[in-house]
């Protein structure tokens, strides 16, 4: 019989590993979000910042929630094709 601190333990290590996948591409995505921001924010409140930037500030936040959906996605694949099996 499995005690029940062992099962918390193997649950917290199934959980940490699958919040740890695909981190690099998630902070890829937190900083693409941040720079398009910065990017809208200036090309609106500056009088001389050129049309471009607006643009690309949308574009670049954009492919940041891409990111962030890429990650999502492949976190599910993973759960799915390995679940948590308290017998392991």
């Amino acid at each position: 019989m499995i005690d029940d601190s062992d099962l918390n333990t193997r649950r917290a290590a199934y959980a940490d590993t699958v919040r740890g996948l695909y981190r690099r591409e998630r902070g890829i995505g937190f900083v693409a979000c941040l720079i398009g921001a910065v990017l809208l924010i200036w090309g609106r409140t500056v009088a001389g910042a050129p049309q471009w930037a607006v643009i690309g500030g949308l574009l670049t936040i954009a492919a940041g929630w891409l990111l962030f959906a890429y990650v999502i996605l492949r976190r599910t694949r993973y759960v799915r094709v390995h679940p948590f099996d308290p017998q392991s």
